[in-house]
This record gives C-alpha cells, structure tokens and sequence, in this order.
C-alpha cells in the first residue's frame, strides 16, 4: 500500500514537472491554471511575467454560489467554470491562454473545462 502511494506521487511529480517546464504565461497569452481539491475546482488566469492572476473562477466564487445548481466538485461544475473564466478572459481582452494541468492528467473534469472554455471563445 505505503509503495502504491510512493509511486503515485513519483509520477504526479514527473507529469508535473513535465508540464511546468513547458509551460509558461506571459499578459498576451497567460496561463490558465486548474486545480482540483477533493470537493473543488479552481481556475486562474496568470500572468508569470509580472506574477499576477488575471482572472478566476471556481466553484466557491459568488458567481458559482449564485447559480446555485453546481456548487461542489463536478463535470456541470467544470463546464460552468470554464464558460466562466471565458468570459472573464474576453472582459480582459484575452483570447488565447496556456492550459496548464498541473500533475492531473488531462481527462474527465480537466477536459470538460477546457472543452466549455474553448466553446466560449479562449483558445489554447
């Protein structure tokens, strides 16, 4: 079991460090950074050059409270984040971003938000 886990997180380390020295955000085209807890979602858009986040969205923001129907960790909650931080993107007149996973790989709720900010406007 403990040598199951200590693999798990060898490879999350790789993947991680795989994808972060490929990826990184500049104000013309930031980084849209995901993350995922055991219960939410977060999204952000950064800037790495200045060191500022742009935008975000998750699913503990007011906008998601105030939707009311997708408040936890979830595919309907994932396509609402990434319409959301779509429209944020457009508000700051950006219109292509750098998706950054982070260690998790590329499936189930990464893709779904992705695919909803795509539809809305912010290409990758």
């Amino acid at each position: 079991m403990i040598n199951e886990i200590g693999q798990r997180n060898k490879r999350r380390k790789r993947r991680k460090m795989s994808v972060s020295k490929k990826v990184r955000g500049t104000a013309i085209k930031p980084r849209l950074s995901v993350y995922k807890s055991n219960m939410n979602l977060f999204a952000q858009l950064i800037d790495d050059e200045s060191g500022k986040t742009l935008a975000s969205a998750g699913t503990l923001t007011k906008e998601m409270k105030q939707k009311g129907n997708a408040v936890r960790k979830g595919k309907e909650a994932a396509k609402q984040i990434g319409k959301l931080i779509a429209e944020k993107a457009k508000q700051n007149r950006i219109e292509h971003a750098i998706f950054d996973r982070g260690h998790n790989k590329y499936h189930g709720l990464l893709a779904e938000l992705a695919n909803a900010a795509r539809e809305n406007g912010l290409q990758f």
